[in-house]
Formats: C-alpha cells, structure tokens, sequence
C-alpha cells in the first residue's frame, strides 16, 4: 500500500466561491450597458460552475439522466453596468426539496473603490427526466450536497 493510498482526499469545502468576469461587448446594448438579459446568464453560470466544483453538476446529473431546468428567475436590477467593467457574482443555495433547489444570487462591480450593488435575483432549478422531460426527484448525493450548502449559506 502506498502513502497516496492510505491518505483519505481532502473533502470538497461545502460553501460556494465567487465567479468573477469582466464585461464583454457582447454583454452591451448599444449605448454600452450591459444588458438586462446577462445578469440573469452571469447568475446561472456562477450556479452551474460552483455545482460542477460540488460534484453536483450537470455531468454528475447526466449520469442519472438528469438535467436542471429553470422554473422561475426573479431579477431585480439596482445599477448599472458597464462595458470593461468587473463584476462579482455571488450566489448561495436557499432552499433544497426533493426536485427543486432556489438559488439567490448577486452581481456587484469589484473595481476599486466601488463594490455596487448591481442586481439581485433567484433561481428555481428543477430536475427533468433527460429521456421523457417529465419533473424527476434530484439523486440523494446531489440533493446532500446542496442541503449542505445551504446550511453553510445561513451561518
């Protein structure tokens, strides 16, 4: 037996991290303000991208032929941002049931001296039957792993 094979892997922290970006051209409007339909995607892609780093994501729930929809989306938009900006997404898991999970998030600008707050909203992501579509309970693992991230959201 190795050492390698008598250590046990460090566990994966339960709490998610930042995503972090800067705004493309292809984020604007004309006048170079990000458009309101990007918030919402910078949301989902900090969720997805922090599910994969959980061993939740979705190639974990296509093993279970699964996948995540999105039954509602709630945006509030609090200021705006701008082409070249940088901006912090941030989301936590609120609420685990045995389909669903609601995701709350919030963008804000990281560039020094300003940390705005630019939006706020909530996903609800439901699991969905890869074959027929139809509404499907979240695996057991996968629905832990949000549950713990959930309790690590509220302390």
């Amino acid at each position: 037996m190795t050492a390698a094979e008598t250590v046990p892997a460090a566990p994966v922290p339960r709490e998610w991290t930042e995503v972090r970006r800067r705004v493309e051209h292809v984020d604007t409007d004309a006048s170079g303000v990000v458009h309101f339909s990007r918030y919402a995607s910078w949301l989902e892609t900090a969720v997805l991208e922090n599910l994969d780093r959980l061993g939740a994501g979705l190639g974990a729930l296509a093993r279970a032929n699964l996948e995540l929809a999105v039954v509602e989306l709630r945006m509030s938009y609090h200021a705006p941002v701008r082409f070249l900006d940088r901006v912090r997404v941030r989301a936590r898991v609120e609420r685990v049931g045995p389909a669903r999970v609601q995701v709350s998030g919030e963008i804000s600008r990281e560039d020094p001296g300003d940390a705005t707050r630019c939006a706020s909203g909530s996903l609800l992501l439901g699991a969905v039957d890869l074959s027929t579509g139809a509404p499907s309970l979240l695996p057991e693992n996968v629905r832990t792993t949000l549950k713990e991230c959930a309790v690590r959201a509220k302390r």
